[in-house]
């Protein structure tokens, strides 16, 4: 979704520039093909081995390359580098994990050189940036611009998610909700752990839970019934109860379904409990 906004502004302001989007994953781009320009190309990012790098580049030659987020490609970022083509990461973030891997001995000279290939790196947050510059990144090519994920409100709201979210109001009936989103595979055993405790304060509390690949809603259907709760699945269109305790967004259109439920919230009125989202 941060690469939308991206996408459309550089349409906008060059009408007839050929635009070429990757993702590595058939789910990621059915989020966002229908709301993509017309000028835009879409296929598989290539396998990043020296072969299939070349051949890629040599076959669009492209006059710039953005990355977003933590697609760090060394083949990729050092062959256009060497053809001098300018690379930028934008909402540049590294796990903990991958900056332990990258901070050992080994590993430090190599991660500095790809990094210092990058012309322009835009962290998600100062801990991303802290991060980026230990790992040797030069610091005037880190540049802040915010999270590009809330740029996405540039994308036209069509009336269909419009009613979408005026139905959800309702269902919701000035319940207290909190929001799980983007949950990888196992997580919903801690989330629904934690709602079992927080029922207790607030009886008709619903969580409402978004699985970040579609593929894990079985997972999360059998963690649910295991545990025994009332839910309902956003595919099977059926009403919220106020006997439902847990929403699943489980459409391939994770992401928007839940920004659109995420606007929904912003009308939802009630403050006994707030509304907390972990994204």
């Amino acid at each position: 979704m941060a690469a939308l906004p991206v996408v459309r502004h550089c349409a906008r302001l060059h009408p007839g520039l050929p635009i070429l989007l990757t993702t590595t994953t058939l789910s990621a781009f059915e989020v966002i093909k229908d709301m993509l320009p017309d000028v835009v190309v879409y296929q598989f990012a290539p396998l990043d081995c020296p072969d299939a790098i070349e051949s890629f580049i040599g076959y669009w030659k492209p006059s710039l390359i953005l990355l977003m987020e933590s697609e760090l490609w060394p083949n990729l970022i050092m062959s256009a580098a060497e053809k001098g083509i300018a690379v930028a990461l934008l909402n540049a973030r590294m796990s903990l994990k991958s900056f332990n891997r990258w901070s050992v001995p080994l590993g430090l000279p190599l991660v500095s050189l790809m990094l210092s290939k990058l012309s322009l790196v835009i962290p998600l947050s100062t801990t991303q940036a802290v991060r980026f510059q230990l790992l040797h990144t030069p610091p005037y090519k880190i540049h802040f611009a915010g999270d590009l994920k809330y740029a996405v409100g540039d994308v036209e709201v069509r009336e269909k998610e419009l009613n979408t979210i005026k139905d959800l109001q309702r269902q919701f009936n000035d319940r207290p909700i909190w929001m799980a989103a983007s949950i990888h595979r196992g997580e919903e055993e801690v989330i629904l752990r934690v709602h079992g405790e927080l029922i207790k304060a607030y009886p008709s509390l619903l969580l409402i839970l978004v699985p970040r690949h579609p593929q894990d809603i079985k997972n999360v259907s059998l963690a649910l019934k295991k545990h025994k709760v009332n839910f309902v699945l956003r595919s099977t269109m059926e009403l919220v109860s106020i006997n439902t305790r847990v929403y699943v967004v489980d459409t391939l259109e994770n992401m928007m379904e839940s920004r659109g439920i995420k606007n929904a919230l912003q009308g939802h009125s009630n403050s006994s409990c707030g509304r907390l989202i972990f994204t």
